[in-house]
């Protein structure tokens, strides 16, 4: 019995796949080919999205702005996600293996299509632990992807053109921090001006159609910080290298707002994700403002070898702002 069954299975077999072979039918399935997300589709070679300051348990609208992102991320193409910092309120994360990994990200961002990998930056509150745990922790989570606490990834284009993006830490460049009791143990020993020289060098060097920087205190911004210590200490050190290799783009969080900035006598556009679980008050009518609100979200960018897209999109889904930069 057991041979006649096995002959039979056997024939069975063989004839299916010599009938498939005959027919010209295809022998092997990648996964991408019956992948729904292979269909979102549209003219730009890459998509990101770019977040800040959300680490907050959930609350003041985290749980929100991170359905949206679900919801967005699987409607539209979408390869990875940044964070431009203050990942964990109040005080950052303790160790690798904090209790706040699961409250305030993991289970959080679950939405299948934020199972990509994340390139986050620290920020100030992330400063008030231990800053090192958070790049530990690339070593346990599949998506957090942070190597150092400063880095730089380099995404290729289909028409084989670059995009760099160096993602930088700015708490070192605020010499305020060196005599503050929370930030002082950690950013001692930084060495800002090597991260400078190193930033310096990558941007010479970049053979790159779009350069993007990524930090999380602002340039520029018409939040609450205009003039405040920690703007006007990275904008000393950081804008002559934006400037002198011509960057597209500085993005970074710090501000809980939502604003896209451009000095007309400088080449860069700063835009500052912060929103991502609190909301603080914006100026209107500043003379670099392109767009600014004080309101929940994220950002989503596209980029191919001629442009480069952001879209803001609020906590209920909704676009408020969409602009195109062009090369």
């Amino acid at each position: 019995m057991k041979g006649t069954l096995g002959t039979a299975l056997g024939a069975t077999l063989s004839g299916a796949a010599l009938t498939g072979l005959a027919t010209g039918m295809p022998t092997q399935i990648e996964s991408g080919d019956i992948d729904s997300r292979a269909s979102l589709k549209d003219e730009f070679d890459l998509h990101f999205m770019a977040v800040g300051d959300w680490g907050r348990n959930g609350a003041d609208h985290q749980l929100q702005v991170a359905r949206q992102m679900g919801k967005w991320a699987t409607e539209n193409p979408n390869d990875f996600i940044i964070s431009t910092g203050d990942n964990f309120y109040p005080s950052g994360v303790a160790s690798e293996h904090d209790p706040l990994w699961h409250y305030s990200y993991e289970n959080i961002y679950t939405d299948f299509s934020l199972q990509w990998d994340w390139y986050p930056i620290l920020g100030n509150h992330d400063y008030k632990s231990d800053p090192e745990a958070q790049v530990r922790y690339s070593k346990i989570s599949r998506r957090w992807k942070m190597p150092a606490r400063y880095y730089s990834k380099t995404f290729r284009l289909k028409s084989g053109e670059k995009l760099l993006i160096a993602f930088i830490d700015t708490n070192p460049m605020i010499p305020e921090f060196y005599k503050n009791s929370e930030y002082g143990p950690h950013v001692a020993g930084q060495q800002p001006k090597k991260q400078l020289d190193w930033l310096d060098k990558l941007l010479a060097n970049s053979d790159a159609c779009w350069n993007i920087v990524v930090g999380h205190h602002p340039v520029y911004t018409a939040g609450p910080r205009t003039e405040n210590y920690d703007t006007l200490a990275v904008r000393k050190v950081l804008q002559p290298i934006l400037e002198k290799h011509q960057v597209d783009v500085y993005l970074s969080g710090h501000e809980h707002s939502m604003q896209h900035l451009k000095n007309s006598s400088e080449h860069f556009h700063q835009f500052i994700s912060g929103a991502g679980s609190e909301v603080t008050p914006v100026k209107q009518n500043l003379g670099y403002s392109r767009f600014v609100a004080a309101e929940y979200g994220f950002m989503y960018f596209a980029v191919n070898t001629r442009q480069l897209q952001c879209k803001i999109v609020d906590h209920l889904g909704r676009t408020s702002y969409s602009m195109v930069i062009s090369k």
